[in-house]
């Protein structure tokens, strides 16, 4: 689909922290980026001027501030959150999203619908499709092939990219398009297996490989979720509890990993309240008292207890480690004929314990607001509660950026160390993972990439 995932995402939009960039250097775990949060700093600020973000400035050391748009403000239960996070010391301010609460280039503020998730039709929200695609389209020089299932990289004679074969999944023909530069941006775990399925003389491993890291160190955000009644947000007074279709306050790391059993952070995103029913709303209203019932009390029911919920998702840091990992499956292959990955995932007491900490705070939390945790605390031999690998589609890494050629696969440019015409701009290149949702880093990375290429092909030197 056009525009990938930016279709249906949660648009929270953070930038990674100086630490983030350089972690090893702080706990000796995983590998630190070649390049810093400085470096990274001028494209977060571009792209936050071009695609607008709504935020507060806190001046949190690793959770650094946007360009911010002025932060809706927070809805009855997250009030309530806030009171709840303040005793007991937890960090709770606006949420960082990629919404526009004022005009900006010619797109209007939000008009709170409350369906971010169903498209937006004013463009008020951030989409690749409508916000970067559409103008890109509307210049004239950009062509758009849909319909096209890449299958692999090619090379000439002098081992440079020459273009990339597809399969037109209209009618399975094959076609190839040239190029003096081909840049993936397929996600991760796409990325990874176009570089594994281009083999060649050159590259017996896949393409860019010669480090035999290519599919390697994947990562994905840990997460875990916890929901709970809260009894005195029932019969609320009815009023205007219109809003961005998401969140309006979240909670970034607020701890000390050194006074922890586990050495990285999460963040804390709030859900809840009466926001827009949509279908099964309140099934298992029969657990709530007086135990369901018929006509006008059910109904009387559904009125009582709509929106007496709160809920809580931690998303936090996986360090890369060796049995995380894709490779090409010598026995399968797609509806096209292209060989698929198979996967292999590793979580260590790292994520298992950073899971269990969510789970004992988010209870904690919803306790503190006089409510009721739904379910009980996950076991260890649950582990937790923790998210399946793949599961929040954060997938990082398989194409690791590094200074050293025999231990990564591109450059500090996201230029591949062995092609100097192939490069990766998704999250592929990233080293580490980070507390934060990556999506605003992999736009900054790519917007810095391109203007490598640029300036790489007006002094011809791609």
């Amino acid at each position: 689909m056009v525009g990938g995932r930016t279709n249906h995402w949660g648009r929270i939009s953070l930038r990674f922290g100086p630490r983030d960039f350089k972690a090893k250097t702080f706990d000796g775990l995983g590998d630190d980026w070649p390049i810093s949060y400085d470096d990274v700093k001028p494209y977060y600020e571009k792209l936050e001027r071009l695609v607008g973000v709504f935020g507060s400035v806190e001046n949190i050391p690793n959770a650094p501030d946007s360009i911010f748009l002025p932060a809706p403000k927070p809805r009855c239960y997250e009030l309530l959150v806030q009171q709840a996070a303040r005793r007991l010391n937890v960090t709770c301010v606006p949420a960082r999203l990629s919404i526009l609460t004022q005009p900006l280039n010619g797109r209007p503020a939000c008009h709170y619908c409350g369906q971010c998730n169903r498209g937006c039709k004013t463009n008020s929200n951030f989409s690749s499709t409508n916000v970067l695609i559409a103008p890109a389209l509307r210049t004239g020089k950009l062509t758009l092939k849909t319909n096209a299932m890449a299958r692999e990289v090619t090379l000439d004679r002098t081992g440079k990219a020459s273009g990339v074969t597809y399969i037109d999944t209209t009618d399975g023909s094959e076609h190839h398009i040239d190029a003096h530069v081909v840049v993936l941006a397929a996600s991760a775990c796409e990325t990874s297996r176009l570089l594994l399925n281009s083999k060649s003389p050159s590259f017996p491993n896949g393409l860019a490989n010669g480090s035999g890291t290519v599919g390697k160190y994947l990562t994905d955000t840990t997460g875990t979720d916890v929901g709970g009644f809260v009894p005195k947000m029932m019969d609320h007074v009815p009023h205007n509890h219109d809003g961005v279709g998401g969140m309006h306050v979240y909670m970034p790391w607020w701890l000390d990993n050194k006074k922890l059993d586990f050495p990285r952070g999460y963040h804390i995103e709030v859900w809840g309240g009466a926001d827009m029913p949509d279908y099964g709303i309140l099934g298992g209203i029969q657990n709530y008292a007086p135990g369901g019932g018929y006509g006008k009390q059910l109904k009387q029911d559904y009125r009582r207890y709509y929106g007496a919920y709160v809920g809580f998702s931690g998303r936090g840091e996986m360090i890369p480690n060796e049995g995380s990992y894709c490779e090409i499956d010598p026995n399968v292959v797609d509806k096209w004929g292209i060989p698929v990955p198979r996967f292999h995932w590793k979580f260590t007491d790292h994520e298992y314990l950073q899971v269990k900490h969510m789970q004992e705070t988010f209870r904690a939390l919803i306790k503190e607001m006089g409510g009721t945790p739904w379910g009980d605390m996950p076991t260890k031999e649950d582990g937790y509660g923790i998210a399946a690998g793949g599961v929040i589609i954060h997938e990082l890494g398989g194409a690791r950026m590094g200074a050293d050629p025999k231990s990564s696969v591109v450059n500090s440019n996201c230029q591949t160390h062995e092609v100097k015409n192939l490069f990766v701009a998704d999250g592929a290149p990233f080293t580490s993972q980070a507390d934060k949702n990556p999506t605003w880093t992999i736009m900054a990375l790519s917007w810095r990439t391109s203007e490598y290429i640029a300036d790489q092909m007006k002094k011809r030197a791609l």
